[in-house]
């Protein structure tokens, strides 16, 4: 019962901040300088073309009754139609293309910076103090300290320019060539994955090192567990609570790391389309975007939260 009315209050808060962040999503596109009307029309267009633009797509209504039609279609399900960017097309059709390759980009990403932050977190922890340690540790400060920008003109340069090895530019979608997909988003991956494998890989680090010195710990190897059984029930289990917990967070940086990446390697994401669709004042576009980013960032915090109350139960007591 513990865990349902935990459950039913992270489910509570993450609707809460949907209605709230929609509201303010809404509002900033809303106060953003700039006219869609102009970006379609051009600089020349007539006051009664002008107008007219407003009135077909809503835009001469209050603030509040705009937002009251917007709301009204999304909990519909409909997410409008593009006023700018890609004339009435629906936007729920631009996403369902757009879409799977930023989650494509963004989940290939985040495993290969798991899997780099265990091996180089649990290697550093294990190897306390000795030269393992201090490389796996220099490693990960000079993968947070790189800009993800900055990182993905050097992958260019070295694996794409000089030793071709991976595409500079373009991606190939899974839906076209899954090898293809794998081959060409690599690069892109690897850029987003580097600066949080270093922040993964330190809080790894920390969080081994403060459970390896618990009383539970030593308990256990006075009772004469073997040291990898002892690692593994007692040590890694409790130590990647935060882990987990920091891979959740950094869910947002991976989101904004995918909108810039995806500029630099051609990438027709979500990214690029929200990117686009900004510049041509498209308003119901990037609310769109901005809407699913959040959503996204929410869904993954809570399946966290619930991941951490099962490997810790005491949270729902």
């Amino acid at each position: 019962m513990g865990f349902l009315w935990y459950l039913t209050i992270r489910i509570g808060g993450a609707l809460a901040t949907v209605a709230v962040g929609s509201f303010l999503i809404f509002l900033i596109m809303k106060l953003a300088p700039g006219d869609p009307a102009l970006a379609v029309l051009g600089e020349s267009a007539t006051p009664e073309t002008i107008a007219a633009y407003h009135k077909e797509f809503g835009l001469d209504e209050p603030i509040l009754v705009q937002f009251g039609i917007w709301a009204k279609m999304v909990l519909q399900g409909d997410l409008g139609k593009s006023i700018a960017l890609a004339g009435k097309f629906p936007i729920k059709d631009l996403l369902a293309t757009r879409l799977p390759i930023t989650l494509f980009i963004g989940m290939y990403g985040l495993v290969i910076a798991v899997v780099i932050s265990l091996i180089a977190g649990t290697a550093a922890a294990l190897r306390h103090g000795k030269l393992t340690d201090t490389v796996a540790t220099s490693i990960a400060v000079l993968g947070i300290s790189m800009p993800d920008f900055w990182f993905s003109y050097v992958l260019i340069l070295a694996f794409a320019l000089s030793l071709d090895w991976f595409p500079s530019y373009g991606f190939t979608a899974p839906g076209e060539s899954w090898i293809g997909a794998f081959h060409s988003g690599f690069l892109p991956a690897l850029a987003i994955a580097a600066p949080m494998a270093g922040v993964f890989a330190r809080i790894l680090r920390a969080s081994l090192l403060e459970t390896a010195r618990r009383e539970y710990v030593t308990a256990a190897r006075s009772y004469g567990f073997a040291a990898p059984f002892v690692f593994v029930h007692y040590v890694f289990r409790n130590a990647v609570i935060p882990f987990v917990t920091v891979l959740g967070l950094q869910v947002r940086y991976l989101l904004g790391g995918v909108v810039i990446i995806e500029r630099v390697f051609g990438i027709s994401g979500m990214g690029s389309l929200m990117v686009d669709a900004a510049f041509a004042r498209d308003y119901p576009v990037v609310q769109a975007c901005a809407l699913t980013f959040l959503v996204g960032v929410l869904f993954v915090n809570l399946l966290v939260d619930i991941v951490c109350a099962l490997l810790d139960p005491r949270r729902t007591r």
